[in-house]
């Protein structure tokens, strides 16, 4: 008999492509709303949840014998689920190795240990194939990540930590420990033009980048990045998700845009 839960509701996105990634999709219920990776789950799976609101009774309707969530965000989710007397188990990953300890716990429950570590190492092995190509570079590029423009919003732990495998370095290192986005708050947009980025990356959570707004800031034309041409997008489903997403697809992106600075730097 298979062995751990066999009905499980993700109620963010990265649970959802840790099981499909396993190959335990048949496990899943019921998914977040704002799931994209992988596609085929949106059509295969029932959504019953946003970010910080759900569906109560259609996850009940479910019969679910596990609950996955993510972060004090969706506490009070967590809270009338638990009191309905269903199985709630909320991560809390912030790190790239919170992300590795997250999928490893993961695969524990679902008894998938063999598949978890082949995914565990190949996902190693990318980071390190990143890392090496990273450290042929001459010089390391300041990178801007902004994750939401009003207020401005830097990116978190596990992103700053990406740009610098990808070959960056994060401009507001000191932001990127805090978990709360409030507290990553940069009240004063001069702040940026003064640690001058080489590179910009904008990747607003739930709506399309404005590259054209950036630009348009107060004094944000003196910032190397707009004047040379080096702001750009990656998309919030490939990075700002703690899951295997970001240590793929997010990386990957992170570490092109980077190698496309240094040769039009070198030319």
């Amino acid at each position: 008999m298979s062995q751990g839960p066999q009905r499980i509701v993700c109620l963010t996105e990265e649970t959802t492509e840790t099981l499909y990634l396993l190959g335990e999709q048949d496990r899943i219920v019921g998914i977040s709303g704002f799931t994209v990776r992988p596609p085929q789950a949106r059509k295969e799976k029932p959504k019953v949840s946003a970010f910080t609101s759900a569906k109560i009774e259609k996850i009940l309707a479910l019969e679910p014998d596990l609950v996955l969530g993510f972060s004090d965000l969706q506490a009070d989710i967590a809270a009338q689920l638990i009191r309905a007397g269903v199985a709630v188990h909320v991560f809390n990953q912030r790190t790239v190795a919170g992300i590795f300890d997250m999928i490893r716990m993961l695969g524990a429950m679902v008894g998938a240990t063999a598949r978890t570590e082949q995914s565990l190492a190949g996902l190693r092995e990318g980071l390190a194939r990143i890392e090496q190509s990273a450290a042929r570079l001459k010089r390391r590029p300041r990178v801007y990540f902004e994750e939401w423009n009003d207020p401005l919003i830097s990116g978190i732990g596990w992103v700053s930590e990406l740009v610098h495998i990808a070959g960056g370095e994060d401009c507001f290192p000191e932001l990127a420990r805090e978990p709360s986005a409030k507290q990553r708050i940069i009240a004063d947009a001069g702040e940026v033009v003064r640690r001058a980025p080489d590179i910009i990356i904008g990747s607003w959570c739930g709506k399309k980048f404005q590259p054209q707004q950036l630009r348009a800031r107060p004094g944000w034309e003196a910032i190397p990045a707009v004047s040379n041409g080096h702001v750009y997008e990656i998309k919030s489903c490939d990075i700002l998700q703690p899951g295997p997403a970001a240590l793929t697809d997010g990386v990957r992106q992170l570490h092109d845009i980077i190698v496309r600075w240094a040769q039009e730097s070198a030319a």
